[in-house]
C-alpha cells in the first residue's frame, strides 16, 4: 500500500503559509479566453508566461492572494516607486521550481538569482495599453536592475498568423499567448481587454485518492484520482514527475490539469496534470 505524503511543493506552501505576512490584497485585471471573434489587429500578444503573478506596490512584492513575498533586498533594489503588476519567472514549465523558490519566508539568493520579474502592467497609470507599454520599457532602462523586465508585446498579421505562433511557442514548452487590446485604459476584473488563448483547456479538480504504480513505477503512485466540482471521478496519471510520484499531493488537495474535450460520460480527455494550485 501506498504511503501518503506531502508533495515536497505542498510542504514549500505549508510551511510560507505558516509565516505570512498579510496585505492588502491587490485588485488586478483577470483576463477572459480568447475566442476567435476579435481583429487581432488592435491587440498586442505576448507569451502568457508560466510563473507566480506579483504586484509591486511601491515597497513590496505581494501575491495574488494578498501576502507579502519574501524577495531578497538586493532582488527589489531600485525597483521604481510606481506600482506595477507582473510575473515571477523562472522559464517554460518550471512553475514547480519558481513557486517554491518565492514560497520561502527567509529567501535564498542563490535560487533569487535565477528568478526575473516580468512586468506586464502598470495598475493605475494613464494612457492606452500601448502608452503603457513604451512607459514600461522606459522604467525598465532608468531603474536597470537585471532582475527587471518588461514582458515582450509583439503584433500578429490575422487569426492564422496568431495560431501559428501560438503553435509555435507551444512547441517550445509556452504556456499559452496573451491579448491585450491596444487602445484599454487601466482596469481591474476580469475584462475583454485581456484574452488569453491556449490550445488545450484547463481546470482544477481535487485530489481523493491514488492509484498504485506499475512496472518502473512499482511502489509509487501511478496516477491520482481526483473529483471535479461536478463530482465526475477519473485519474491523472500523465504530466506526474517521478518526484510527485514518490511525493503525491496529499488527498484534499487541488490540481490544475488539462485536458481536450470530453467523452460520451462526461469525463475530460486527455487529463494531463499541471500542476498543484497555487494558495498563496
Amino acid at each position: 500500500m501506498i504511503k501518503t505524503l506531502t508533495s515536497l511543493l505542498f510542504i514549500c506552501c505549508f510551511y510560507f503559509c505558516l509565516h505570512l505576512t498579510a496585505a492588502t490584497k491587490p485588485d488586478l485585471l483577470l483576463a477572459e479566453v480568447y475566442n476567435g471573434n476579435i481583429d487581432v489587429q488592435q491587440y498586442w500578444v505576448s507569451e502568457k508566461l508560466d510563473g507566480v503573478r506579483a504586484y509591486w506596490d511601491g515597497k513590496q512584492l505581494i501575491s495574488r492572494g494578498g501576502n507579502v513575498i519574501a524577495a531578497p533586498e538586493w532582488f527589489v533594489a531600485d525597483f521604481p516607486k510606481q506600482k506595477l503588476d507582473g510575473e515571477l519567472w523562472l522559464g517554460r514549465n518550471k512553475f514547480a521550481e519558481t513557486l517554491s523558490i518565492v514560497s520561502k519566508h527567509q529567501p535564498i539568493d542563490s535560487e533569487w538569482q535565477q528568478i526575473r520579474y516580468y512586468i506586464f502592467e502598470l495598475p493605475d497609470a494613464e494612457g492606452t495599453f500601448t502608452e503603457r507599454i513604451a512607459a514600461m520599457q522606459r522604467l525598465s532602462q532608468q531603474h536597470n536592475n537585471p532582475y527587471l523586465t518588461v514582458v515582450p508585446q509583439f503584433r500578429v498579421a490575422d487569426n492564422a498568423a496568431l495560431l501559428a505562433k501560438l503553435s509555435e511557442l507551444e512547441s517550445k514548452g509556452a504556456e499559452g499567448l496573451m491579448l491585450h487590446q491596444q487602445d484599454a485604459l487601466y482596469k481591474t476584473g476580469r475584462s475583454s481587454d485581456l484574452l488569453k488563448l491556449k490550445s488545450y483547456q484547463d481546470t482544477e479538480a481535487e485530489v481523493i485518492g491514488y492509484r498504485p504504480g506499475k512496472g518502473k513505477y512499482k511502489g509509487m503512485v501511478g496516477a491520482l484520482i481526483v473529483k471535479t466540482t461536478d463530482g465526475k471521478e477519473f485519474a491523472i496519471g500523465s504530466g506526474l514527475t517521478d518526484a510527485l510520484r514518490q511525493t503525491p499531493p496529499e488527498i484534499g488537495t487541488v490540481i490544475t490539469y488539462r485536458y481536450t474535450g470530453y467523452t460520451n460520460n462526461g469525463i475530460p480527455r486527455f487529463a494531463r496534470f499541471i500542476r498543484v494550485r497555487q494558495e498563496f
